[in-house]
């Protein structure tokens, strides 16, 4: 086999264009914390590019900003403005977004579901406090016996 070299220079090669990532509308007011029903139809029949969500991310449109305010929100975010699980809000019957009203509403009335929901979250939290804490108590008596040799 021999190894000729061609004395033409190589042809000018073409770029490979650079795309953007995108991802789907659903994607995009999941990551905004935001309701996609409830979002305008361009922004739910596009996807989205991430430098486009990047401006939407920096400086939000009105209908973000309204939206973010108002609702309707999210499970997710009524989850958090209520200070329960989503699995708490299905124990409770809140299968739907709800508005910022609507979360205010309920946060006045606090039925009986709402304040137990909200306590047991409470008691999951203290107890993953309490076995972190331990945990850390652990591996510094682990580590204090190793540095001193038993």
């Amino acid at each position: 086999m021999s190894t000729e070299t061609s004395d033409q220079p190589d042809a000018p090669r073409a770029k490979p264009t650079k795309t953007s990532q995108t991802m789907k509308p659903f994607t995009a007011a999941k990551k905004l914390g935001i309701h996609l029903p409830a979002t305008p139809a361009e922004f739910q029949e596009t996807p989205v590019t991430r430098e486009a969500f990047q401006a939407l991310v920096d400086s939000p449109p009105e209908w973000l900003v309204e939206l973010r305010r108002t609702g309707p929100h999210p499970r997710p975010e009524v989850a958090r403005k209520l200070g329960v699980t989503i699995s708490g809000l299905a124990r409770g019957g809140v299968e739907d977004a709800l508005t910022t009203d609507e979360i205010h509403a309920l946060l006045e009335e606090m039925p009986y579901w709402l304040s137990q929901e909200r306590f047991n979250l409470a008691a999951v939290r203290d107890e993953e406090l309490r076995v972190k804490q331990r945990d850390a108590d652990r591996a510094a008596k682990r580590a204090a016996e190793a540095a001193e040799g038993r």
